[in-house]
C-alpha cells in the first residue's frame, strides 16, 4: 500500500514522503512550497540505490597490516565486519592515535553538507564525539565563502556572506540598478543548507525584474540569472572581476561620481586607494583601458557603466564562486569599497550584497533566536584548526609553518582521518594531488551512506542511514519554517543513524555521559523554543509540533548594521568604520593581500600559456555538490555517460568537436573525459564544467572518466590572509576523444568480501 504524508525536509525544500510496501518511491514537494526544485526527484533512486554502504566494511590491507604502497588506498578490497568488530577498531585506534601521537593527530574536518537535519547533522555528531574524546585538530572556513569569511570582518567587522542581507522586497522597491558580479544564478537557488518550507529565491527575483530594476549580469556564460532576455549580459573573462571593478572605480575618482561626504564619514583610507588608482603606487594607472585589456569588457562600456552606476540607486552584489579564486578576497572586499564611493550604503535596496544566488535564503531576513541544532561540545585543542581548503598542504607537510589572517601556525601531524557527511574527493582541488596525499595516514575512518569516491579511500566504512531512515529536525536562521523531518522508511542494510554509530564509539572509549549530556531531538528543539520566547516568538511545544509536522515563524523586520553605521553606530573593525585601507592587513606585511585592494597577476595567467581556456566549474543544475549523482535527474543530464560540459562555438569548431562528443580537457594536473554540449551562452575561450560527478579514475592511466574537475584544478590558497580555495583560477585545453571511451565506473561497488 502507498503512504503518502510524512513530511521531511532536505537541501533542496520540504516533502512528504510517498511510501509503498516499505520503499520510499516519490518525494511529493510539501504543500507549501510553489516553487519546488526538481532535485527532489534524484531521492528515490538515491536511497535505494545499489551503491548504499549496506555493511560495515574494512580495508583488507588495512585489516592485515600492509603497507600502502603494496595496497593502496582506493585499490583494495573491502572485508565486510559486524558492528561489534567495527566500533571496537574505530575505537581501538583512536586510542592509539592519542597515546602514541596525541589528540592533535586525529582530524575531525569532517566537512560536508550532509543532510539538512540539523540534529543528525554528521559533522556536529562527529566533533562532538572527539571533543569529549579528549580533542582533535578540526578545521575553519568553507569551501564556499572562505576567502570572503576572512576579509569582511576585517573590513566591515563583520561576515556579510550570513548575515544583514537586502530583501527581495527592498530591492524591488528602492533599487534603479542591479549590478550583479556572476549574476545570481537560479540553480544554486534551488537550494539551502537546512532546508526551506518553500523557496523564495527565484521568486523574489522575479518580482523584482517586475518592479523594473534594470538588472545586469556580469558573468562569461549568459542565462545564469532567472528572467532571461529581461537581464542585461556583460561578458567578462572569469577571474578578472576586480580588474572591472577597479576600472569602474577609477572611472568615478576621475570624473568626480564619488559621494566624497559618505566616504570621508563612513570610511577609512580612500586616499590610499585613491593613489593606487591613479598608479601613484606601483606606476600603472587603472584606467577603464586598462581594466579592458584584463576583461575583455570594452572601455567604452566600463564608462558608460560607471556613470550609469552614480547617476542611480544601485545595488552592487557578488556571489560566492567569485572569490573561490586565486586572490579571492579582491573582489568582494572591492564590492564594498565600490558601493562606498556611490554613496548609497545603509539605505534600502543600496549598498553592496554577498551571497545572492548563492543559496536560496540570501535575500530573506533572518530570525534572531538560534534553531535547533546538534549542541557543540568545546573541543579542548580549539585554536589549533586549519584552514579547511589546506588539508592536502598539512598530509604533505607536518610541521610546516604557513601564513594565515595575520598568524604563523603549524600544520600538525595527521594520523587518523574520521570524516562523516561529506565528500572531499568531490569539492577539493588537485585531486590527483590529494589522492597521493591521502595515503600518508595511518588510519582514515569515513561514515557514508553510499560507496563514495572518499569511502573507497577509506581503511574503515561505517553505513550510515540517510534522513529518511531517521527522525531529525530541518531549520534554517533565514527561514521562516521549523521542519519535522520524520522517518519514513527503516534501515537500509544494516545502516545506524551518525549519532548512534558514534554514541557506540563513545561508549567504548568512556565518554558517552559527555557526547550524549543534553542532546536529545526533543531537548534541541525546546531549548531553541526557548530562546525564540526571549525575543517575543511562540513556538508549540515539541508534541504540538512534531504531530503537525512543522512551526511556522514569523518573518522578522530587516536588520542593517550598514543602516546603523549611517546612524551613528560603529562597526567592529579597528576604525569604527569601513576600512578601504586595513592598517591591519598591510602589518601583516603579505606580498599577496595589501592593506587596500588590489589587482594581482594570476599564476595560472601566467604559466598557463599552453593551455588557452578557462575553465569554470560551477555548481551543478541537476544535484547539490556531488550529493544524489547517483539519481535519476543528475543520470539523466549526462551527455555520453559523462558530465556534460558547454563550450563555445568557435573553440568546438576551431578544435574539430561536434555536439554531445566526448571530450578530453586536460592540464599539467590532470585530465578527464566529458560529454560537450555546444553554445554560443559559453563566451569564447571559456568551457563551463559543473563540480559534483563523482570521481572515477582510470587506475593505471590516471584519466579521469566521469567529468570530474577537481583533477584540472589548483590546489593553492587565495593568499595569506584566508587560504581559502581557488577553484575558479584554472587554465585548461580540450581535444576529441578519439579513442573509444571507457566505462564509467564511479558507481560501482568496490571489491568486497562477505563476511
Amino acid at each position: 500500500m502507498a503512504d503518502i504524508g510524512v513530511i521531511h525536509s532536505s537541501h533542496w525544500g520540504a516533502f512528504r514522503a510517498r511510501v509503498d510496501d516499505g520503499r520510499f518511491v516519490e518525494a511529493v514537494p510539501f504543500e507549501a512550497d510553489g516553487r519546488p526544485a526538481d532535485l527532489l526527484e534524484n531521492m528515490p533512486g538515491a536511497v535505494h540505490a545499489d551503491n548504499r554502504v549496506l555493511r560495515p566494511a574494512v580495508r583488507r590491507g588495512w585489516l592485515e597490516g600492509r603497507s600502502r604502497d603494496e595496497a593502496p588506498r582506493g585499490d583494495d578490497e573491502f572485508v565486510e565486519v559486524d558492528w561489534d568488530t567495527a566500533i571496537d577498531l574505530v575505537a581501538r585506534e583512536i586510542t592509539r592515535v592519542h597515546d602514541e601521537h596525541g589528540p592533535a593527530s586525529v582530524y575531525g574536518g569532517s566537512y560536508g553538507w550532509s543532510s539538512a537535519g540539523r540534529f543528525h547533522h554528521a559533522q556536529s555528531q562527529l566533533k562532538r564525539l572527539l571533543a569529549a574524546s579528549g580533542g582533535y585538530t578540526g578545521s575553519t572556513g568553507t569551501y564556499s565563502h572562505g576567502a570572503s569569511s576572512v576579509i569582511l570582518p576585517r573590513v566591515i567587522g563583520y561576515d556579510a556572506n550570513v548575515a544583514d542581507s537586502h530583501t527581495w522586497d527592498e530591492i524591488a522597491e528602492n533599487t534603479e540598478t542591479w549590478l550583479m558580479l556572476g549574476g545570481v544564478p537560479a540553480r544554486s537557488m534551488k537550494v539551502e543548507s537546512g532546508g526551506m518550507g518553500a523557496h523564495r529565491g527565484v521568486p523574489g527575483f522575479e518580482k523584482v525584474l517586475r518592479s523594473g530594476v534594470r538588472a545586469i549580469s556580469v558573468n562569461p556564460i549568459r542565462g545564469e540569472s532567472p528572467g532571461g532576455d529581461a537581464v542585461e549580459w556583460l561578458p567578462i573573462r572569469p577571474g578578472t572581476d576586480t580588474a572591472l571593478l577597479i576600472g569602474l572605480a577609477h572611472t568615478l575618482l576621475e570624473e568626480g561620481r564619488t559621494d566624497l561626504a559618505f566616504l570621508d564619514a563612513h570610511t577609512v583610507g580612500f586616499d590610499r586607494f585613491a593613489a593606487y588608482l591613479r598608479g601613484e603606487t606601483d606606476g600603472t594607472e587603472k584606467t577603464a583601458d586598462w581594466a579592458s585589456a584584463i576583461t575583455g569588457v570594452p572601455a567604452d562600456d566600463i564608462r558608460t557603466l560607471a556613470r550609469d552606476l552614480a547617476g542611480t540607486r544601485t545595488l552592487i552584489t557578488a556571489t560566492w564562486s567569485l572569490q573561490r579564486a586565486e586572490h579571492g578576497e579582491q573582489p568582494h572586499w572591492l564590492t564594498v569599497v565600490l558601493a562606498a564611493m556611490l554613496g548609497g550604503i545603509g539605505r534600502p535596496g543600496e549598498g553592496f550584497g554577498i551571497g545572492f544566488g548563492s543559496e536560496d535564503g540570501v535575500g530573506s531576513t533572518r530570525q534572531p533566536f538560534a534553531v535547533p541544532q546538534a549542541p557543540k561540545l568545546r573541543n579542548p585543542l580549539a585554536g589549533t584548526e586549519i584552514p579547511v581548503a589546506r588539508i592536502v598542504d598539512a598530509l604533505e607537510s607536518p610541521g610546516a609553518e604557513y601564513d594565515f589572517n595575520g598568524e604563523r601556525r603549524t600544520y600538525p601531524d595527521i594520523r587518523l582521518i574520521y570524516w562523516a557527511g561529506g565528500n572531499p574527493f568531490h569539492h577539493h582541488q588537485d585531486l590527483m594531488r590529494m589522492q597521493a596525499a591521502w595515503q600518508r595516514p595511518d588510519t582514515v575512518i569515513v561514515q557514508e551512506p553510499w560507496w563514495t569516491s572518499t569511502a573507497k579511500r577509506a581503511d574503515i566504512v561505517l553505513p550510515a542511514t540517510t534522513s529518511l531512515e531517521r527522525d531529525d529536525i530541518g531549520a534554517k536562521s533565514n527561514d521562516t519554517w521549523i521542519l519535522a523531518m520524520k522517518r519514513a522508511i527503516d534501515p537500509v542494510g544494516e545502516a545506524l543513524d551518525d549519532r548512534e554509530i558514534l554514541h557506540r564509539i563513545a561508549t567504548r572509549l568512556g565518554c558517552a555521559d559527555a557526547f550524549d549530556e543534553g542532546a536529545t531531538l526533543r531537548s534541541v528543539y525546546e531549548k531553541s523554543r526557548a530562546d525564540a520566547a526571549g525575543h517575543g516568538i511562540e513556538l508549540p511545544d515539541f508534541d504540538a509540533f512534531w504531530e503537525q509536522g512543522y512551526a511556522r515563524v514569523p518573518a522578522r523586520a530587516p536588520h542593517s548594521r550598514m543602516r546603523e553605521l549611517i546612524d551613528g553606530v560603529p562597526v567592529p573593525t579597528p576604525s569604527g568604520k569601513i576600512e578601504i585601507f586595513s592598517e591591519t592587513i598591510d602589518s601583516f606585511g603579505y606580498d599577496d593581500c595589501l592593506g587596500h585592494p588590489a589587482w594581482f597577476d594570476k599564476h595560472e595567467d601566467v604559466a598557463g600559456a599552453a593551455y588557452p581556456l578557462r575553465l569554470i566549474s560551477h555548481q551543478p543544475t541537476t544535484r547539490l555538490h556531488s550529493q544524489m549523482d547517483v539519481g535519476a535527474l543528475s543520470r539523466a543530464a549526462k551527455v555520453a555517460g559523462r558530465e556534460a560540459c558547454r563550450m563555445n562555438p568557435d573553440d568546438a569548431a576551431a578544435r574539430g568537436i561536434a555536439d554531445g562528443e566526448v571530450i578530453r580537457l586536460f592540464n599539467d594536473r590532470g585530465a578527464c573525459l566529458a560529454g560537450v554540449v555546444i553554445t554560443a551562452d559559453v563566451m569564447p575561450g571559456v568551457v563551463a564544467l559543473p563540480t559534483g560527478a563523482w570521481l572515477d579514475l582510470d587506475g593505471e592511466s590516471g584519466l579521469e572518466r566521469h567529468g570530474n574537475p577537481n583533477v584540472l584544478t589548483a590546489d593553492r590558497g587565495t593568499s595569506k590572509l584566508a587560504q581559502g580555495p581557488t577553484a575558479q583560477t584554472a587554465r585548461v585545453e580540450v581535444e576529441r576523444y578519439a579513442a573509444e571511451p571507457p566505462r564509467v565506473e564511479a558507481f560501482d561497488l568496490p571489491r568486497l568480501s562477505p563476511r
